[in-house]
């Protein structure tokens, strides 16, 4: 076959023509046989390759797929942990080690398992995640040998990460939660505060500290029976003999900044400053003392007091009508269940057939209805041998309504250092623990059910688990614009007006919950559901079928939505 190509007025014509050579007389000569020019360039090529005597068969009988692993939501994860340095913030120089902590924590993301799931799916190679880290075969004994090798590493990491997010004067939050554990054998493991709904089981507690932006910076884990306030002490003492933190603000919750913590914890510290709330108790002190006048929100929905109680401190008071109107309906439907309860005992005592009978017996069944509900101190109670009733308090009812909405701030910063609107921010910035804690316990991380036995054991996968949701706080960061997540904070503020009324969303993502397509036109997908899309993405293992077997990897292509994906993160795919 001949090819020639020639310029004419400024186009470039390419011609295929076959050929015959023969000699004649002692000469080379050249037959032309016909024009190809025309055939598609594809049936030129195997023209030509058969005029060469090159086998030509079918592609499917010439290479075979030998491996195919998910890949896409491996890059992205591990992607993102190089570019974050986590990886070197573990050990600065690559070691077995290292490269199984990391496998973790990539693991974590993709899959939360154990880890004898999680060393089976590296060992027979369920993803491309242990073929990236050229792992080899892995079992789970080195992998609980990696997470011990990784707890005494904690301090250091958590050190690097504190100088990377804080600063002298910087706010931190702080929030504590606890999970139930599977056994019985951890020292770690009590009876305790039951945040998870499961009755009858041994839990653990820990406590979470982060960045005004909710990064997660230090974990630490305590007894399942540790009360929150309990956790302050250590958690003060991370801060500033090991992070080396001068002036600090440490925010948390009416539950965990108590008046006893504030006095015998934080008090003594100088240079420390925390930004609480005060219990329902302590607000009416303040209406019946005249600090706090409920005419001050007629026209406004924040207002600074000050009371001889809390010398050298302010007090934010702020009411939120939304709030109010969801603590009357609750309140409202508790006392409608308690009466019902209540009632039917009554009607227990009057019954013909049966009647229940005895003080001891008629106060358990009351005390159970009363412990369900919480709306004993709104009721008057009356219990005899042979007879009970009850009757509502309208006055504490109405007393208590009175109060809907309305909550106060305890702070001693001063005004000059964090203003009255930036208090009340950093204070509902908790919501973002409370959102990592759901990560953490929802369907992203699953920390539980926590089945380890050692209580060193326990606490390295709770830092596993940290580490994995700084990665994820990262990632949803970049990938907001494909999440259902707020991508615009600015618009989102902006619409909500005043920094009391309840947090609202951005146009951007008014339109893209009503849409579920991104300002691109891309489906709009959740955390979870986006790693799955991305792990279509495969890196497939190649093999030719000659006589000579020749291997090679072989992508699949990219849909328009993984390639923004990883336009937004930055991060390679082949790895």
């Amino acid at each position: 076959m001949a090819t020639t190509k020639r310029r004419y007025k400024g186009k470039v014509y390419t011609t295929h023509l076959l050929r015959r050579s023969y000699r004649e007389y002692g000469k080379v000569k050249h037959q032309t046989l016909g024009n190809i020019s025309h055939l598609p360039e594809p049936v030129i090529d195997l023209i030509r390759c058969a005029l060469k005597g090159e086998a030509v068969v079918p592609a499917e009988t010439s290479f075979q797929i030998e491996r195919s692993l998910p890949h896409g939501h491996v890059a992205a994860v591990f992607g993102m942990l190089r570019q974050l340095g986590l990886d070197r913030l573990v050990a600065s120089k690559r070691s077995r080690q290292r490269d199984l902590v990391v496998a973790m924590i990539v693991a974590r993301l993709l899959d939360p398992s154990s880890k004898l799931a999680t060393a089976r799916g590296l060992d027979e190679a369920t993803s491309s995640l242990g073929e990236v880290l050229a792992l080899g075969p892995v079992d789970e004994d080195e992998l609980y040998g990696a997470m011990d090798w990784l707890l005494a590493r904690q301090e250091k990491i958590e050190l690097a990460l504190s100088k990377r997010h804080l600063s002298d004067g910087t706010l931190v939050l702080c929030d504590v939660t606890s999970t139930y554990f599977e056994g019985r054998t951890c020292p770690l493991a009590h009876m305790g505060h039951n945040r998870d709904g499961k009755r009858g089981r041994l839990q653990i507690v820990f406590g979470l500290l982060s960045d005004p932006e909710g990064r997660p910076l230090a974990v630490e884990v305590f007894a399942g029976n540790t009360g929150d306030p309990s956790t302050v002490a250590p958690q003060i003492h991370r801060l500033r003999s090991r992070f080396g933190l001068e002036r600090l603000v440490l925010v948390g919750d009416r539950g965990l900044l108590t008046a006893a913590r504030i006095r015998e914890d934080l008090a003594p510290h100088e240079g420390l400053g925390w930004i609480t709330a005060l219990r329902a108790p302590a607000i009416r002190k303040l209406v019946e003392g005249g600090s706090l006048q409920l005419s001050l929100f007629d026209e406004q929905d924040l207002a600074e007091i000050h009371d001889p109680a809390y010398p050298g401190e302010r007090l934010i008071v702020c009411k939120n009508p939304l709030l109010a109107e969801e603590r009357a309906r609750k309140r409202a439907e508790l006392l409608a269940a308690t009466e019902r309860e209540l009632e039917a005992i009554t009607e227990a005592t009057r019954r013909a057939k049966r009647p229940l009978r005895g003080k001891e017996r008629i106060g358990m069944r009351v005390g159970k209805i009363l412990g369900r509900y919480k709306m004993g101190k709104h009721f008057r109670l009356e219990i005899e041998e042979e007879r009970f009733s009850w009757e509502r308090e309208e006055a504490k009812i109405t007393e208590e309504a009175a109060l809907d909405g309305i909550y106060v701030l305890r702070t001693n910063v001063a005004a000059e250092e964090i203003s009255t609107e930036k208090t009340v921010e950093a204070y509902k910035n908790l919501s973002r623990v409370e959102r990592s804690f759901r990560c953490f316990k929802g369907v992203d991380l699953k920390v539980r059910p926590i089945h380890h036995r050692l209580a060193e054991r326990v606490r390295a996968h709770i830092f596993l688990c940290m580490l994995a949701y700084y990665v994820e706080w990262h990632l949803r960061q970049r990938l907001a614009p494909l999440l259902f997540d707020e991508q615009d904070p600015a618009g989102a503020a902006e619409r909500r007006g005043s920094i009391v009324a309840p947090a609202q969303r951005s146009e951007g993502a008014e339109r893209k919950a009503r849409t579920l397509l991104s300002d691109e036109g891309l489906t709009v997908h959740s955390f979870q559901d986006l790693l799955s899309n991305l792990a279509t993405l495969c890196k497939n293992r190649v093999t030719t079928k000659l006589p000579k077997p020749i291997s090679f990897e072989q992508y699949t292509l990219t849909t328009p939505f993984q390639r923004r994906a990883f336009e937004l993160l930055e991060v390679p795919i082949r790895m």
